[in-house]
């Protein structure tokens, strides 16, 4: 089914490429975890447009990238007013909640004047037209919060067809399968003990959404992590998580911060078992929230208009604060330990974004509230890009 559903799409795309344009790859990192939606875009231009690989430089990767010689995610924001965007708010491919540019944010011009500078060494910036050659024949699976050909049951997916390169989205909000429960007549466990309603979460099992993706791609990126703190989403009381494994609810019931690390067990086991031998596989961490003075739907906002300073970073994130955006910090706690001892490569988003408080639509965004969870575009998500780009190229050129 897969193939034909790519021979589908490829009918639809064109193969036309603007190598000037950046717009193309907004996909690769577009995603705050609990974003309803995903931009996906490829290049557009004239069929006369050809790319000349020349213009971009070797083929080689670079020392830095092939070395690693520090942790990329370990540094400061440098503002550089010369600095320009990779694209701009023309690029039709931006959801409009998100084109900052467009909807007049404050700042939204001065987002992309910040640089991501490592401690030990420079993070080399994306070139999305070197990606394509680099990466001829691959095809890439992005899974988690994100928003139709479908290729391994993707909502989603792109095929460069010159480069028979393909991207695909997989949206699953718990990596783990779920849908409403409802008490039945029998006397079952749950009912016993007073349940009627709720969400069934299997904690053993794929959601089908991306349960073919493993064996599908040769990269594969996965992310969970909001939704095990959404109130909004599963009421502890009126519609709270009901966990189960091998069929059966798990009794004592247990809390969603326990079934997320029986959750991360099993879904890393089970992409391990299916992907092939030299496949790469990332576990991203999780993308920060930035609300002051209370949550979402308390009034809650992000007005600033520069980066935090470190202070400010930890008051806001410190789990002793247990304040508004603590999540973050928790979901990683769980992440690291259920990926050691894994062939998982973490992708370490969090430390940067955490200080970029000024990046976020706020009240540009067009809802009833202050938007302090997504992101502007352009903006940080494009450092994000960097940095899969990097880690990409060191793992496929490791000695």
């Amino acid at each position: 089914m897969a193939g034909k559903g790519h021979q589908q799409q490829a009918k639809k795309i064109s193969s036309r490429y603007n190598s000037s344009s950046y717009c193309s790859f907004l996909f690769l990192f577009l995603l705050s975890v609990a974003s309803l939606f995903l931009i996906f875009s490829f290049f557009r231009a004239s069929s006369k447009s050809a790319i000349s690989l020349p213009d971009h430089g070797s083929l080689e990767v670079s020392e830095t990238e092939r070395s690693i010689p520090c942790d990329f995610s370990d540094g400061v924001w440098i503002h550089d007013p010369k600095r320009t965007a990779r694209y701009d708010d023309t690029c039709k491919e931006i959801f409009k909640g998100w084109s900052c540019i467009s909807n007049n944010k404050l700042n939204a011009r001065n987002i992309t004047k910040w640089r991501w500078k490592p401690k030990q060494c420079d993070l080399p910036t994306f070139d999305p037209v070197l990606f394509l050659e680099r990466y001829r024949h691959t095809k890439i699976g992005v899974t988690g919060h994100v928003k139709k050909w479908r290729p391994a049951g993707a909502d989603r997916g792109f095929t460069f067809l010159q480069y028979n390169l393909t991207i695909a989205y997989h949206r699953t909000n718990l990596l783990a399968r779920y849908g409403r429960w409802t008490a039945s007549a029998k006397d079952g466990a749950l009912e016993r003990l007073g349940y009627k309603e709720g969400y069934k979460v299997d904690v053993d099992i794929p959601e089908r959404t991306w349960a073919e993706a493993p064996s599908y791609h040769d990269i594969l990126i996965l992310n969970t992590g909001h939704w095990w703190w959404a109130p909004s989403k599963f009421d502890p009381v009126k519609s709270p998580m009901l966990f189960f494994e091998k069929g059966m609810p798990v009794i004592p019931p247990i809390p969603p911060d326990v079934a997320l690390d029986m959750v991360l067990k099993y879904m890393i086991s089970f992409v391990e078992r299916r992907m092939r031998p030299g496949a790469v596989k990332f576990f991203r961490t999780q993308s920060p929230r930035h609300f002051e003075g209370g949550d979402w739907n308390q009034g809650g906002s992000c007005l600033r208009i520069q980066p935090l300073s470190q202070e400010h970073v930890e008051e806001l994130f410190s789990l002793r604060n247990n304040g508004t955006n603590v999540e973050a910090r928790l979901v990683n706690q769980h992440l690291h330990k259920a990926l050691k001892g894994s062939s998982f490569h973490l992708l370490d988003i969090t430390y940067m974004s955490e200080f970029r408080a000024d990046a976020h639509p706020s009240t540009s965004g067009g809802k009833k509230h202050d938007d302090c969870m997504h992101w502007c575009l352009p903006g940080i998500t494009d450092t994000w890009n960097d940095l899969l780009v990097v880690q990409l190229n060191s793992i496929r050129y490791e000695p």
